[in-house]
């Protein structure tokens, strides 16, 4: 089956076909490092990492460009009001950043540039506008012309005339209040850069299409975002890379939000939830579960109730696979996925329907182990864990089990500890002194353990 996109610009799902066969290539404008990243930030990376690995799955030889935004209004107002330099607040939280992707289990970009590592490319993209006429310098900023560019709204499908385009302070010298900067001007005490046109520091929408045309040349498949980014910030980057001479993105793709109480997430509005802070309370695997499974288009209204929802639904794949493993070994990953989950992911990347798939098969599993049918049991559990891979789900992937050598040791160590007082737990029962026997599964579900009687005896998972 072709595989599918649902593309904002034509508003509809198309087949997907790529500029060069057998490769594709993704540019997500990642993150703006004025703070650390909350649910809602991350979601977009996700998303985009279970895109990378499907389309990796696929055959695709993959470029995956994630740019870091390192310069904007924000960044230079926290740090006039903190007085840490701007650089240093952009690195501590790209830092954060990292280390929230990493956690979920995101895989590297393969170029995560810098907006600030890119001011001659930004200077050459505004030389060749102006010459062109579609951009004017004035004041000591530089502006994108929108009347010049025939094609401005197409993207959010909007009227020129209604237009009301954000500006910031010190956009002096427009010639049309709808035009926007694509260079500003400096001003005292704030970072700046030497151009033609006086020092100043880089527009948001100019940094991206420098971006993109270093990396993915002067054409490329997709470029995705979230859906808050079609305007102003992609459709402006539209507007200048074409208007420079790049055919841009053959694709656009846009997530949607997370919500609290309906109103996306956002630390302006007091209602973020810090990665750094979830991680803390549920296991990352089970965050990825809770933001990655639902469609990439449809919103997520944040709650502790739905993430415990997301936490048990996981649960009940993740025991089969560990009691699949104690009944017959090591489990390898199947080499094709199943159809319907092959269907499903190839139809706009279907995530619900395709993990659909993934709990049918686990119920099948649990009836083949419930039957003692080893066979279907290896099978079964084998399409489970290739499913999960795809989506970065697998919860015996050596990627979900950190910590190197003492990790591995650790884990021995409380099984052994762990079995030990199991051990005293069946002794007790066998000796009918059922009291004790209690008594231990008591303080073991204490400890957060799970303990689950087998004809095979006791087992135990963290609950």
């Amino acid at each position: 089956m072709t595989l599918r996109l649902y593309d904002t610009d034509a508003r509809q799902i198309r087949d997907f076909t790529p500029l060069v066969p057998g490769c594709v290539s993704i540019y997500l404008c990642g993150a703006t490092v004025q703070a650390a990243p909350h649910i809602g930030h991350i979601r977009s990376g996700l998303n985009f990492d279970i895109m990378r690995r499907w389309f990796g799955y696929r055959g695709y030889d993959v470029t995956f460009v994630r740019n870091v935004t390192d310069i904007d209004d924000k960044i230079i107002a926290k740090s006039a009001e903190s007085g840490v330099p701007w650089w240093a607040i952009g690195y501590a939280n790209e830092r954060a950043f990292n280390n929230a992707y990493d956690a979920l289990g995101c895989l590297p970009p393969t170029y995560e540039p810098r907006a600030t590592g890119h001011i001659p490319e930004m200077v050459e993209m505004m030389r060749v506008l102006i010459g062109k006429g579609h951009a004017y310098a004035a004041d000591g900023n530089v502006y994108f012309d929108v009347r010049s560019f025939p094609g401005y709204l197409g993207l959010s499908n909007q009227d020129l005339d209604q237009l009301l385009q954000p500006s910031g302070e010190g956009e002096t010298g427009k010639r049309d209040p709808r035009d926007f900067a694509m260079w500003k001007a400096a001003k005292p005490g704030e970072p700046s850069w030497d151009t033609p046109w006086g020092r100043g520091r880089p527009g948001w929408h100019l940094e991206c299409s420098a971006m993109v045309h270093k990396y993915l040349g002067s054409a490329f498949d997709i470029h995705g975002g979230g859906i808050d980014l079609v305007f102003p910030h992609h459709e402006n980057e539209i507007a200048q890379s074409r208007a420079y001479g790049d055919a841009f993105a053959a694709y656009w793709v846009h997530n949607a939000w997370v919500t609290m109480s309906g109103e996306k997430m956002s630390k302006s509005l007091g209602n973020s939830v810090l990665v750094a802070d979830m991680i803390t309370r549920w296991r990352p695997i089970v965050l990825r579960y809770y933001l990655g499974t639902p469609h990439y288009r449809s919103t997520i209204e944040y709650s502790e109730a739905a993430l415990a929802e997301a936490d048990a639904a996981f649960s009940r794949i993740e025991g089969f696979l560990h009691r699949a493993a104690e009944r017959i070994g090591e489990i390898t990953p199947a080499a094709a996925v199943p159809d319907d989950f092959a269907t499903a992911m190839d139809e706009d990347l279907g995530v619900p329907q395709a993990m659909a798939a993934v709990h049918t098969t686990v119920r099948q599993g649990n009836a083949a182990l419930a039957e003692g049918d080893k066979e279907s049991v290896a099978s079964l559990a084998g399409q489970v864990r290739a499913m999960l891979g795809v989506l970065g789900l697998d919860p015996l992937d050596a990627g979900w089990h950190g910590g190197g050598d003492r990790g591995e040791e650790l884990t021995g160590t409380v099984d052994a500890l762990v079995r030990l007082v199991l051990a005293q737990r069946t002794a007790a029962r066998e000796r009918k002194d059922y009291g004790t026997a209690d008594a231990i599964r008591d303080e073991l579900t204490a400890a957060g353990l799970v303990i689950e009687d087998t004809p095979n005896g006791p087992r135990w998972e963290l609950g």
